[in-house]
């Protein structure tokens, strides 16, 4: 109460959280919009935790019984379509064993979805670090050569890094001197090698930027047309025309980002043009 969207949604009144998610599940569904839910925080809040999916006060069990519990309640809505089964894992190693073995969690958490609801598609994000290489939180899906996720159930894994440009925090590559042709490398060592080797399908869960800096532009430039299977943007498509190419959701609808802003501008109702037409190439 008092938040403007609870307040302008008239039909959140006196509804719980979970009750409000059944209104938009059910309402997306008349509409045609397809949902994945993303477990994004163990509490309440904005902003990072431990890097995990878990912690002291909320368990690996609890994370696990959690995900069961909505597979179960939204079984009947053939639009929520997926898991997203944590927001960047990016203190989990990608194998090794033990209880931050993130690839050995996201297989367990998977199988059990399955097992509640096998018609969901599970989206397994990346780690930070892999064999000493850092990438973006999420992002580092380098591990997938070596150890890749495995289901009971076949062709349920979409492996979604999260990619960004330099004015959301500074990396090495960006102030390479090739830079911004040295980008399509960088996505094919952590992440773009999957798709292109026809290991599974990818989802880029989340990029985007505020699109003021030349860099950002030339990046977000850069990685739709990699998306769109262009992959050294030189304007013809590396893929054959009956494919597609990667798939993606931009970061994010809304203006209310500090880090990128979003496709709508701050009255919640006019478009970024400039956005949409950079991103352009990326539909296929």
């Amino acid at each position: 109460p008092g938040d403007p969207i609870y307040v302008d949604n008239v039909d959140f009144s006196g509804k719980s959280t979970l009750e409000m998610m059944d209104l938009i599940v059910a309402y997306a569904d008349e509409i045609g919009i397809n949902i994945v839910l993303d477990h994004h925080r163990m509490s309440l809040g904005v902003g990072t935790e431990n890097g995990l999916w878990y912690s002291d006060e909320y368990s690996s069990e609890d994370w696990v019984s959690g995900w069961q519990q909505l597979a179960l309640r939204y079984a009947g809505y053939d639009n929520v379509i997926g898991a997203d089964l944590q927001n960047e894992p990016y203190a989990g190693t990608w194998g090794g064993g033990g209880d931050e073995d993130w690839a050995a969690a996201a297989e367990t958490a998977g199988n059990a979805i399955l097992q509640t609801n096998p018609n969901w598609l599970m989206i397994v994000e990346g780690v930070q670090t892999y064999d000493g290489s850092n990438y973006w939180w999420g992002g580092n899906l380098m591990g997938v050569a070596d150890r890749p996720i495995e289901l009971d159930l076949d062709n349920k894994v979409v492996y979604s890094p999260h990619d960004y440009p330099s004015s959301v925090s500074s990396q090495p590559w960006f102030n390479d001197p090739s830079y911004p042709d040295n980008l399509p490398g960088i996505w094919d060592q952590y992440w773009g090698y999957i798709y292109q080797q026809d290991i599974a399908p990818i989802w880029i869960g989340e990029f985007g930027t505020e699109y003021e800096s030349d860099s950002d532009k030339q990046w977000l430039g850069h990685l739709s047309a990699y998306l769109g299977g262009d992959f050294d943007d030189d304007g013809t498509r590396d893929i054959p025309e009956s494919d597609q190419g990667m798939s993606w959701a931009y970061f994010g609808w809304g203006p209310n980002s500090g880090d990128t802003g979003g496709i709508l501008q701050d009255d919640w109702i006019s478009v970024w043009q400039d956005k949409l037409d950079a991103i352009e190439p990326a539909y296929t």
